[in-house]
């Protein structure tokens, strides 16, 4: 007898939204009306407001609410069971606060560690995707994905596999969140591509004098610009963004990286190019510019 498939778990922020929604679809709070503060909701669910953020952030993204900063959030419509199934997608999303908290915590350890690891060829190819970037953007082409490019390379200069491959997964969830993609929208102009290449000149500035503070510190701060670009969108979505970016978490500062006899590579260099990883990006096309630098 074949075994019942069960469906994943839903997040708290998508059980959230979910009874949020259905509240407004059975009239509680009709158009026009001011759903409760973000800390009541908390409170009456028992999760952080972090969570309720994200809730609110999924039903704005479907149109069913507006977040008006320093106002509240207010119901734009009522909706329906056959609402279409991209609104469905976006209510079984990974939340960006949570995309950009977990690269933040592993990637600035991952610049840490590889500004010990890095090899001269490493640092080589973050130059060579450094300088395309800057082509890119004086011809306003936006094909080219250097920044995923510049990040897989960075975590394979730690010559560890397992970090390659989860700095990967990463970006392959960004690709299939519609929450992030929606975000990212407003972060691919030219003046923030021009901002996050000062950030990445920065970042290899500090490989490149093997410091590994700096070099934590420069993702760190990276990825707080990336937080800081919420503030800057358009569109109506900003006001929430601005509230899940500017939520801080208590990390790790004094870890492993500050004492460099700690840091110490367990991993053992696979034979031949390391930078030849393309049976772990499942990219073509990035592996392809990757064979290029390297024949450079």
């Amino acid at each position: 007898m074949e075994k019942a498939i069960v469906p994943p778990e839903k997040k708290p922020y998508q059980e959230i939204g979910d009874d949020l929604r259905a509240q407004i679809a059975q009239g509680r709070y009709p158009v026009g009306s001011r759903l409760p503060p973000e800390r009541h909701i908390a409170e009456t669910y028992g999760v952080s407001r972090t969570i309720v953020r994200e809730a609110l952030l999924m039903l704005e993204l479907q149109g069913t609410v507006d977040i008006r900063q320093g106002s509240g959030v207010y119901v734009m419509r009522i909706p329906h069971e056959n609402d279409s199934e991209e609104e469905q997608l976006l209510s079984s999303d990974v939340g960006p606060f949570e995309i950009l908290q977990a690269r933040q915590l592993l990637e600035s350890n991952i610049a840490a560690f590889a500004a010990k690891m890095a090899t001269r060829a490493d640092i080589d190819n973050l130059k060579r995707i450094i300088e395309q970037e800057q082509r890119a953007i004086a011809l306003n082409d936006t094909a080219q994905d250097n920044a995923r490019l510049f990040h897989l390379v960075l975590a394979g200069a730690t010559q560890n596999q397992m970090l390659l491959a989860t700095v990967e997964r990463i970006w392959l969830q960004m690709d299939s969140s519609p929450l992030w993609q929606q975000f990212n929208v407003h972060i691919a102009s030219r003046a923030w591509r021009l901002k996050w290449l000062g950030d990445r000149q920065t970042l290899l500035a500090a490989l490149r004098r093997r410091d590994v503070m700096g070099a934590w510190q420069a993702m760190w701060q990276h990825l707080e610009n990336v937080k800081t670009a919420c503030w800057s969108c358009p569109m109506r979505t900003p006001p929430t963004l601005t509230a899940i970016c500017s939520t801080q978490c208590r990390f790790f500062r004094g870890s492993w990286y500050d004492d460099p006899a700690a840091v110490r590579c367990a991993a053992v260099r696979p034979a031949g190019d390391r930078l030849a990883v393309a049976g772990l990006w499942r990219r073509d096309a990035a592996a392809a510019i990757l064979r290029q630098h390297r024949a450079a």
